[in-house]
């Protein structure tokens, strides 16, 4: 008896022991990024006006940054959080990103994920650009995705009701009663479902809230010509949409290896006024204000991010590059303006930004280049000026040498040193003449 029993434990032993080990699922991305929305346009920040119930859940169970920073438009800002480079380095033209670049969608690729992309592209210079820009750019092909659905590739078209969007590799037009953002969404969703047990990367630049202000499918009134109140249903609409992606991770099983990160891309359109903790807010896209380049960042990952953190450290677009590589076990790439906040999202201990760094300089073949560093409270630019933005959100009175607190004097040695880390001459697509701020590059580091 004793002899069977010991014969009995060997060969349980032996089973056990060639048994296949189960690896646990690797993380999964969801990068979604609305279309021209600040930071006072959302419930979760205090606003009553517009409605975001889903997003305000997304942030109850997740965590919220009061001090995320875009580039002021739309182009600038996808070029640098695609590329985890400050403009300075690598924007050369609106609506192009250079073919030189690699991608968020190249690394994950690269490293086994099944990747897509829909929405919004804007990249590679479509048709209705001048000559000299038209075709100079990246086609979404090229940028790592393997799956997209997205509008202005290499033609315009509509975006919502009767949109022209780019699916996988065709453009297709749709019908008067199909909307753009519904058929981007459901790209997305049955993507997900198809990818359920594969790792895979999401990148959703989304089309709402953009101009032009028009009803969506949700809209009371779908005739409506008020711009503000049609912004305000996009807005709400805009979260309806992100609830479903949300919900689908849920329904497939997948929500805990799913990291779903939200921000805006850029300040609202100056068209649109809001209200938030009763202050009036006018619309700052495409300036370097608050209004213009603060915006809203969620992170979400159940049992992972822990639920509702409110984080007040600097997030930068470059960020994101190295941080969504870090969370998928990749090592992110060093010659980046980028850091990784894994950290943050997971607890750990870890150095936060003291400063970020915006340049800005949307069309290079005309105009000046701005510049500036910040930290949450102070803001310095590249031509001297330098602001308490915390008393000051307007940035209506530069603060002069003298008279200075403590607190301000060492705020602006730190920004000055910083500055003095960045290049001063950003790139540009096609050379336009000798002067000086357009083409002079070769202080640029190789």
């Amino acid at each position: 008896m004793e002899i069977h029993k010991k014969l009995v434990s060997a060969s349980l032993a032996l089973c056990f022991s060639v048994l296949p080990l189960v690896a646990a699922p690797k993380t999964n991305i969801i990068l979604i990024m609305a279309d021209d929305i600040g930071y006072e346009c959302f419930g979760f920040a205090g606003s009553n006006q517009y409605k975001t119930p889903r997003l305000d859940q997304l942030v109850a169970e997740g965590m919220s940054f009061t001090h995320c920073y875009s580039q002021p438009l739309c182009t600038p800002s996808r070029v640098k959080l695609m590329t985890g480079l400050s403009n300075v380095r690598n924007y050369a033209a609106f609506s192009v990103l250079r073919q030189d670049q690699k991608t968020l969608g190249q690394y994950f690729q690269e490293n086994g994920y099944r990747t897509c992309i829909a929405g919004k592209w804007q990249l590679y210079g479509a048709e209705h650009y001048a000559e000299r820009f038209r075709g100079k750019g990246t086609m979404p092909e090229d940028a790592g995705f393997d799956s997209m659905c997205l509008w202005q590739v290499d033609k315009l078209g509509g975006r919502f009701w009767n949109p022209l969007l780019y699916v996988d590799g065709e453009n297709k037009q749709f019908g008067a009663t199909e909307y753009g953002p519904d058929i981007a969404t459901k790209h997305i969703t049955d993507f997900i479902e198809d990818n359920r047990n594969k790792p895979f990367f999401v990148y959703y630049p989304m089309i709402l809230t953009h101009n032009p202000f028009v009803p969506t499918p949700a809209s009371e009134n779908r005739m409506s010509q008020d711009k503000q109140k049609n912004f305000e249903d996009m807005t709400t609409y805009m979260d309806t949409l992100v609830g479903r992606i949300v919900d689908k991770t849920r329904e497939v099983g997948i929500a805990e290896n799913t990291l779903i990160l939200f921000v805006g891309d850029n300040g609202t359109n100056v068209a649109i006024r809001s209200r938030l903790n009763g202050v009036a807010i006018r619309g700052g896209k495409g300036k370097m204000t608050d209004a213009g380049t603060r915006v809203p960042f969620v992170a979400y990952q159940p049992g992972s991010v822990d639920a509702g953190q409110i984080n007040s450290n600097l997030i930068d677009f470059s960020d994101f590059l190295p941080t969504t590589l870090e969370a998928v076990g990749v090592v992110p790439p060093q010659n980046i303006d980028g850091q990784s906040f894994l950290w943050q999202l997971r607890g750990k201990t870890g150095e936060p930004r003291k400063w970020i760094h915006i340049f800005y300089h949307p069309r290079p073949e005309k105009g000046m280049a701005l510049a500036f560093v910040r930290t949450q409270r102070y803001k310095l630019y590249r031509d001297g000026r330098f602001y308490d933005v915390l008393n000051d959100v307007k940035e209506e009175s530069s603060l002069g040498t003298s008279g200075l607190s403590r607190q301000a004097i060492d705020a602006k040695t730190l920004l000055g040193e910083a500055l003095k880390t960045m290049p001063a001459y950003g790139q540009m697509l096609l050379k336009y003449g000798k002067r000086k701020s357009l083409v002079n590059q070769d202080r640029l580091p190789k």
